[in-house]
């Protein structure tokens, strides 16, 4: 979806921009490509810069409740220093690496209901305009499909998506938010859990698989929740049991429960405020009380297909309002960005 609109900082007569991303679904740390077309004014103007702007509506938790935002996450200068001739058409390729943590929009061609999008600066003469704004569809690494392959195979269904503006503790994330994957526990497990959380933060060696499940509270308990890290690399996709493995990570958070009614902290404690210590052969474990995390998220409701994670739209918006809250997002909403 392309959005067109005048230059209004420069008033009737200005230059148009209008950006448009290559086909398909582009993945997180490889290359987004697409043009640039500029259209001349009524007069001549030096275009100062170009500059793409990778945002993202993010859900943020306050004292009062949750709120969205606009955030910008990464910023690229394609072109810039050269002069637009009245009424002159230009065009300027570019191809920009996307950081690792960019979330994944999409599953199997199916939305995730994350709002991404692609926003265009033009500075001209002093003035700027952020006046044309694409979607920006993001599919999953080999090993993020992977693990939800796998998860979809042991029995659990996908649920809903969202970003969360916030760190998680014991972790190298670079960005502001991070995004959370929900998925109903496999009916093995729907005695025990409500729900699991998938968090991927991926670097260019491997990725970080956060996995947090909450507890069903007791008689005489709470409901708690627990946070379970592990790493994998790139190139250990192909040569991996991925279900005995992921299987393997779920048993773990099973095996925690006693030690909620511990009243040591696991661990030692970290600037975020959650326990982490060794696991089980494959990762870090971490455990904490403080609700940080939101529930069921605003994205798309879909439900797991027979064969993994394979997905179809049962209820929220489908695609194509996806596609058209994109737009009705972002637009007047700069006053919100980086908030």
């Amino acid at each position: 979806m392309v959005f067109k609109r005048l230059l209004g900082s420069l008033g009737v007569g200005g230059p148009t921009v209008d950006t448009v991303l290559n086909p398909g679904a582009a993945r997180p740390g490889g290359g987004l490509t697409g043009q640039v077309h500029l259209k001349g004014g009524d007069a001549d103007f030096d275009v100062e810069h170009i500059t793409l702007e990778l945002v993202a509506r993010v859900e943020a938790e306050h004292e009062d409740g949750e709120s969205e935002g606009v955030v910008t996450f990464e910023r690229f200068t394609v072109a810039g220093g050269f002069r637009l001739a009245a009424g002159q058409h230009h065009s300027v390729p570019f191809t920009v690496t996307l950081p690792w943590e960019t979330p994944v929009t999409e599953l199997y061609g199916q939305p995730l209901g994350i709002v991404l999008g692609v926003r265009t600066e033009l500075a001209v003469a002093g003035a700027k305009d952020k006046g044309d704004l694409d979607q920006l569809a993001v599919g999953p690494l080999p090993a993020q499909e992977a693990v939800l392959e796998a998860l979809g195979q042991l029995g659990f269904g996908f649920k809903s998506a969202d970003l969360e503006y916030g760190h998680i503790g014991g972790t190298g994330q670079q960005l502001p938010f991070y995004q959370e994957i929900e998925l109903n526990p496999s009916p093995q497990y729907a005695h025990q859990f409500n729900e699991i959380e998938v968090t991927f933060l991926a670097n260019p060696a491997g990725i970080d698989i956060v996995l947090e499940a909450d507890k069903r509270g007791g008689l005489f308990s709470q409901g708690h929740d627990a946070l379970t890290r592990f790493t994998v690399s790139h190139d250990a996709v192909a040569h991996q049991d991925w279900n005995t493995l992921v299987d393997g990570w779920i048993r773990q958070l099973v095996e925690h429960r006693a030690s909620y009614g511990s009243h040591a902290p696991y661990g030692h404690q970290d600037p975020y405020g959650h326990g982490h210590g060794h696991g089980h052969g494959h990762g870090h474990d971490e455990h904490h009380h403080d609700g940080h995390r939101s529930g069921p998220g605003m994205g798309t409701v879909v439900a797991a297909g027979a064969a993994g994670l394979a997905v179809g739209v049962v209820g929220g918006m489908v695609a194509a309002e996806v596609v058209d809250e994109v737009g009705d997002f972002f637009e007047g909403d700069d006053e919100d960005e980086d908030s």
